[in-house]
This record gives structure tokens, sequence and C-alpha cells, in this order.
């Protein structure tokens, strides 16, 4: 009991006396009184990498020429439709038939007008002939060989005109089988069998040369940067990426919205993967760049601004504003605010406020630092 007792003085009390002989006790230092961490967080410093360059922009999907295929003759009837919608014609190919039985009595009509006009202009000429044989003797008058010329040079006129008739009527009739201008594919299709079309109506339209164009809204500060020839990546359906190439930037922009329009030509597989009046996102790029890159679990969110907290030297966090960049993978670009070679806090950010004492561990995760950047 002695021993025990002895061992709870020393462990509590310093004496200490004075000249008087009282005796004065203090209480030993307690670890308890030293400051804990609030949290144990993992940090890293910033990663310089080059990347790439990129803008990225959204758009729609169109035909780069979409031709509107309509009846070049009218009032006939529609017998006979060859092609469907999705189908791929070459030029020349037929794809719809009218009735022909109108156009070939009005051919028959023109060639009997065209044998009359010969036969009197074969009259005439005889007739025009005899007459220069008889001038010189004076047989006839001159009246009477005026009009034998002129009668001559009339029935050649009314075979050319009939010849010209029967030209129209020719052409008609191969009018009523509507060709197709150009290779592609029928986006469109109005026309059915039996119809009485008008001139001019529409009956299908065609995609020319299966041929599509991205067309990228793109903001009007950001238009200078981007050139023809440069290559744009765009996402199709899926996980299909389909290189394109910058074929002219709008010379205007809208005034509503101060965007303007540069059109990407797409290759002619691109039909696989988007099809015209698709909405598709596509980068620019523009070369590589070195940047310096934090985790994007490191960056947190507080009264709007995208902030880091960084350890001191006294194993207290501060937080950061910064400015953010481009994106690789699980990384960040920060532009702006970071200190040079700071401790950024890594696992636990967002549970911290500034001021905080932290615990310092090691990250035992595989991914410590961010994959490189492709050329």
């Amino acid at each position: 009991m002695r021993k025990q007792w002895s061992v709870m003085v020393w462990s509590l009390l310093v004496v200490a006396t004075n000249g008087t002989g009282y005796v004065h006790a203090q209480a030993a230092p307690s670890k308890a009184s030293e400051p804990r961490p609030a949290m144990t967080v993992t940090v890293t410093r910033s990663q310089s990498q080059n990347l790439s360059q990129r803008l990225s922009a959204n758009g729609t999907v169109a035909a780069w020429q979409e031709a509107s295929i309509g009846a070049e003759i009218g009032g006939l009837r529609l017998t006979e439709v060859r092609v469907n919608v999705g189908d791929q014609v070459k030029a020349g190919q037929v794809l719809a038939v009218f009735a022909t039985e109108n156009v070939l009595a009005e051919i028959n009509q023109a060639k009997a007008a065209l044998n009359e006009a010969k036969a009197v202009a074969s009259e005439a000429q005889a007739n025009a002939d005899r007459a220069r044989a008889l001038q010189p003797s004076g047989v006839i008058s001159a009246q009477q060989f005026n009009q034998s010329l002129t009668a001559e040079a009339t029935a050649k006129a009314r075979v050319e005109s009939a010849m010209a008739n029967m030209a129209v009527h020719e052409l008609r009739l191969r009018q009523t089988q509507v060709k197709a201008p150009d290779n592609g594919v029928i986006s469109a299709r109005s026309a059915s069998v039996g119809a009485v079309l008008g001139l001019g109506t529409e009956l299908f339209r065609l995609v020319r040369g299966n041929r599509l164009e991205w067309r990228a809204e793109i903001v009007s500060s950001e238009l200078f940067q981007i050139k023809p020839g440069q290559k744009v990546n765009i996402q199709g359906v899926g996980s299909a990426q389909i290189l394109g190439t910058v074929r002219m930037v709008a010379p205007t922009v809208d005034g509503q919205n101060r965007t303007g329009t540069v059109f990407v030509d797409l290759p002619s597989s691109a039909m696989q993967s988007v099809k015209p009046g698709m909405y598709a996102r596509g980068e620019f790029e523009f070369g590589a760049s070195a940047a310096a890159l934090v985790p994007q679990q490191s960056v947190v969110i507080r009264d709007g601004f995208s902030q880091v907290f960084v350890v001191q030297a006294d194993q207290r966090v501060k937080l950061y504003k910064v400015n953010l960049g481009r994106r690789q993978g699980e990384w960040l670009e920060v532009t702006s605010g970071l200190p040079t070679d700071a401790q950024v806090v890594v696992k636990g950010a967002g549970f911290l406020t500034s001021g905080d004492l932290v615990k310092v561990v090691s990250d035992n995760s595989p991914s410590t630092t961010p994959a490189a950047t492709k050329p």
C-alpha cells in the first residue's frame, strides 16, 4: 500500500520547498492538453505534363448537299416507283416511271405534222426551182417569181417547226422516267403509285454522294482559332469516333446568340455512326502545351469557387481559390491560384475547413500520376 501511494504522489506532484518550509504542489504536464489533428489526409504535389489543347463544341449533322428530285412533266399518272427511303442509287438510275400513253399519242401526231410539212416543202421547192428556170426568159412575172421563193422558204420553216415540236414530245417521253441526278442515298420519298402530279412536284430527296457534314456552333471569340483543313474528333453513336476535316468557317456570326458555324466534312463511312439531323459533340485539336495537374478529388467547391487545401509547415491547412482548365482523366489543370510546390490535400479534402490541423499519411492507391496524353 505504501508503494502504490508513493507512485501516485510522484506521478502527480512535484514537491518544492521554500525557505519557510511550506510545500507547493504542481500538476505534471499531460498529453491530453496538446492539440489533436482534425483528420488524417493524403497529399500530393501538382504534376507537370503536356496536354492537348482542345475546343469542345456541339452541332448538327446534316447532308453536305441534299438534292430535290421532282416531276419534270405534269398531268401524268405515276405508274411505277422503284426505290424507297434508304436505298443507295447511282447517277442515271430510274427511280420512278410515269404513264406514256398520252405522250406517245402526241409524238405520233407530231410525226404526222412533220411528214405533212415535208411534203408541202417538197412541192414548194419544186415550184421555186421551176420559177428559177423560167425567170430569165420572162415567161413569169417578178411577182410570181417572188411568191414561189417565199412559199419555198415558208415551207422549210414549217418543216423546222415540226421537227422542233417532235423533239419536244420526244423530250417529254424521256421525262416520263425520273432518274437520279447523282450517286447517293434516298433520304425522303413522297411519290405514290397512281398519283397524278403537277409539274415540279417533289418525288424524292437524295443525299448526294453519301456525304455528310457536321455544323458546329462556336462562340465568336473562338472562331479565329479554327482554320480550314483542321482535324476534328466527333463523337458518334456509342463509343464510335469520327475524324472530320474543317471545310469552311462561316463568314458571319449570328447576331442573336453570337455564335458562328463551322462546316466539317465527314468521311463516307460516317453514315454508319451518325445520321442527318442528329446532334453530336466534337473537339477541335490545337496541339499540346504544358499544364500543372492536381487530382480531381482534391478540388472542392466552396461558395461557388473551385478551391484546394494546402498543408502548411505547421501541419495546418489553408484554402486557396484556383482557376481550372483542361481535364486529363481524373486530373484537372490548375491555371492559376496554386502556390509553387504546394502539398495539396487529396483524400479528406471535402471534410476540412481552413486552419484545421491534419495528420499526413502516405497514399497507397495505384494511380498517383496522370495518364500520359497520346500525341
